[in-house]
């Protein structure tokens, strides 16, 4: 197959634009990321208030988690593959919009490229005028054939 082919099947696959939507995601959530760690260091001194209160009251919340692990945990496996196939199409989508906006916005630009660019002029060939004498061949005189002379050994 040609790279051209091979590039194509890629691109219309769904893991592409799975793996786009993950990589959309993720820079929407960095993009948040500022502003909720300016959030957070506002609040410090509020949390660190309420931080032994609420170690406790974790504390017993987590010996209630212990005993009901097992069940909750046959149940979340029993959702998690109907969730992951539902988070997969999510994001195969979310990156086949992205892959089809960043697609267009290329054509456009190669569209308005080809628009710009003028096309190159050529130079006119003018034939060049014959001369008034055909050239004539130069003789060429023979070399004579060269002779070698062996020396004989005695033996």
């Amino acid at each position: 197959m040609t790279l051209a082919t091979e590039v194509k099947k890629l691109t219309e696959s769904k893991p592409f634009y799975a793996v786009a939507g993950v990589g959309d995601l993720a820079i929407e959530k960095l993009r948040e990321l500022p502003e909720r760690l300016q959030k957070l260091q506002a609040r410090r001194a509020d949390l660190a208030k309420d931080l032994p209160e609420k170690a406790r009251s974790y504390a017993d919340l987590a010996e209630g988690f212990a005993k009901e692990f097992p069940d909750k945990a046959r149940e979340y496996a029993g959702q998690l593959t109907q969730r992951a196939t539902v988070a997969y199409d999510d994001f195969a989508t979310r990156g086949r919009k992205v892959v089809s906006k960043v697609s267009g916005e290329a054509a456009l630009e190669l569209e308005e490229v080809s628009e710009a660019a003028e096309p190159p002029t050529a130079t006119p060939v003018t034939p060049k005028k014959e001369a008034a004498e055909p050239p004539t061949a130069t003789p060429v005189t023979p070399k004579k054939p060269r002779t070698t002379t062996t020396a004989k050994t005695k033996a």
